[in-house]
């Protein structure tokens, strides 16, 4: 799996999780939420994501 569709993947899982802890664990979760879609929608704004700087340290290719 190449660079984007993985860190889409990331996202989506990470967001997945946090809804459910949400609903099981605790209300506070939420927040971590709001981080992930902040996080997000900077990264629409500035085109750099720290996600990306991980994974290209992984090792994962751009293409």
């Amino acid at each position: 799996m190449t660079l984007h569709p993985l860190l889409r993947l990331i996202a989506g899982v990470m967001f997945a999780i946090s809804l459910l802890l949400t609903h099981f664990v605790s209300p506070h979760w939420v927040w971590f939420s709001v981080f992930i879609c902040v996080n997000l929608v900077q990264s629409a704004f500035t085109n750099w994501c720290p996600m990306i700087v991980i994974l290209k340290k992984l090792g994962i290719q751009e293409r």
